[in-house]
């Protein structure tokens, strides 16, 4: 008998995915998953369906009075509109301005790339009320943007763009630029070069190969960025508040006031589920047109 086999062996325990399972894999996501997200969801549905109490947070007893009074109330079907309508304009203008900056970014070579990457991740050093007060400085009456056109003799007295829409939608995009930027940054990055310059050789145009190989390529990054700023837009608070005044007042807004002025927690829960259920069947259905989209590429 040789060395060799008179050696025991010694097997060493591995841990592979089979032995694991998939289900104690996925179980950190989930606990995360319950805790953070599916529990305070249903507090605030349980929240929205208690009796109103002036005495405590909410009352003994349930009803559906609360989502009632809410979806009777022109009020606040206005104030949803507006906010689903800045959302969309602060999603389209944040499109329009991120897609050339992410196309540059992704097939530069020059030496200021970084310098851009710094400027379009610039906002997110900087904190969301510190930014918002700049903007009032710009935006109000005396501020630098009334000031310059008066001064260049394009108008002749202060435009009104605080308390308004106006100037939460322009807050709202450039806080949110860089979240439309860098997703589409990732997916224009991953196109082949190779595409691009096959659809060259065979006669197409740079604006003809923009558009039927690299944009519809480019429908993922899209779709992500879009969704992404869609849903921040909507739900965003600091900035409705500080610039947009009675003229410019969100569903954030308004839930808000509902629980800390008001003290009526119950119907500013029901406010919070409605305005999440809207935005869970825009986002649903923008979905799906996407998707479609995607399906018909070659």
């Amino acid at each position: 008998m040789s060395a060799t086999e008179a050696a025991p062996r010694i097997e060493t325990p591995t841990i592979g995915i089979g032995k694991v399972g998939p289900v104690w894999m996925v179980l950190p996501a989930l606990v995360l998953l319950i805790g953070f997200f599916a529990l305070p969801y249903l507090t605030i549905i349980t929240m929205s369906l208690r009796e109103a109490s002036t005495r405590a947070v909410y009352g003994e007893g349930f009803t559906l009075a609360h989502y009632t009074t809410a979806l009777g109330d022109f009020y606040i079907w206005g104030i949803l509109g507006r906010t689903l309508l800045m959302g969309a304009i602060v999603t389209i203008v944040t499109l329009l301005l991120g897609y050339p900056v992410a196309y540059h970014l992704a097939n530069s070579r020059s030496r200021w790339t970084s310098l851009l990457y710094i400027f379009v991740l610039s906002p997110l050093l900087v904190g969301l009320v510190v930014r918002t007060f700049a903007w009032m400085i710009i935006l109000s009456n005396n501020g630098v943007a009334n000031k310059a056109l008066m001064a260049l003799g394009l108008i002749n007295f202060p435009l009104q763009l605080m308390n308004n829409p106006v100037g939460v939608t322009i807050a709202l995009t450039h806080v949110f630029l860089p979240f439309v930027i860098l997703p589409l940054l990732g997916n224009l990055q991953a196109i082949s070069p190779d595409l691009a310059m096959a659809s060259r050789s065979l006669g197409a145009s740079r604006m003809r190969t923009f558009l039927k190989v690299t944009l519809p390529l480019s429908l993922p990054g899209i779709q992500a960025g879009t969704i992404l700023v869609f849903v921040l837009s909507i739900s965003a608070y600091v900035t409705p508040a500080m610039l947009g005044g009675t003229g410019g007042r969100t569903m954030s807004v308004l839930v808000v006031q509902y629980l800390v002025d008001n003290f009526r927690w119950p119907a500013g829960a029901a406010l919070a589920i409605i305005m999440a259920a809207v935005a869970v069947i825009f986002v649903g259905l923008y979905l799906k047109l996407t998707a479609r989209a995607m399906r018909r590429l070659p």
